[in-house]
């Protein structure tokens, strides 16, 4: 199955909680990254992640295979008051931002994390956004290739530590 097999839209409440598993299960698999133990509200908003919904401005998107197979989810947020992060991203104005990409094992390395990234930086361009605002972390390196690719560049006026783990900023101009 290819990225052209997927479709994002937004996620439908019986799909929080399966997506809430699929970034717990990501994020405590990524080589680097703090485990539940050492950051338990960290992954108690993962597991909960269909409550990001509930801010304004803000969708939880799924790609979604034609068979109903969920190959990953991210947070879009057209209000970076509403994004959540340490740092200075939520003062960011005109921006959009994205947040909280997994992608399921199975469908790695077909083109999913792409196809949400641009979804949101489409929906940015929708909004007539001037930026868009991301962060990630060491532990997500295979990523920042992806967004490079995609225009982003790094902002180390978005870096922020959380807890014990450096963040990363990136901004894309739109």
């Amino acid at each position: 199955m290819k990225h052209s097999d997927f479709v994002v839209r937004n996620a439908l409440p019986e799909e929080f909680a399966r997506i809430g598993q699929l970034m717990v299960d990501v994020y405590s698999g990524l080589d680097g990254f703090p485990s539940p133990d050492e950051q338990p509200r960290y992954y108690d908003m993962l597991a909960n992640i269909g409550s990001q919904t509930e801010k304004p401005d803000t969708q939880l998107l799924a790609a979604i295979s034609r068979t109903g197979e969920l190959g990953g989810a991210i947070v879009y947020f057209s209000d970076m008051s509403q994004y959540g992060s340490g740092g200075t991203a939520t003062l960011e104005q005109n921006a959009s931002g994205f947040r909280l990409l997994a992608v399921d094992p199975a469908f790695r390395r077909r083109g999913i994390g792409r196809l949400l990234s641009e979804a949101c930086i489409q929906k940015a361009r929708d909004r007539r956004q001037a930026n868009v605002v991301i962060h990630t972390t060491r532990a997500m390196q295979p990523a920042w290739r992806m967004y490079e690719s995609l225009g982003f560049e790094r902002a180390t006026d978005l870096d922020f530590m959380q807890e014990d783990l450096p963040v990363f900023g990136f901004r894309l101009g739109l």
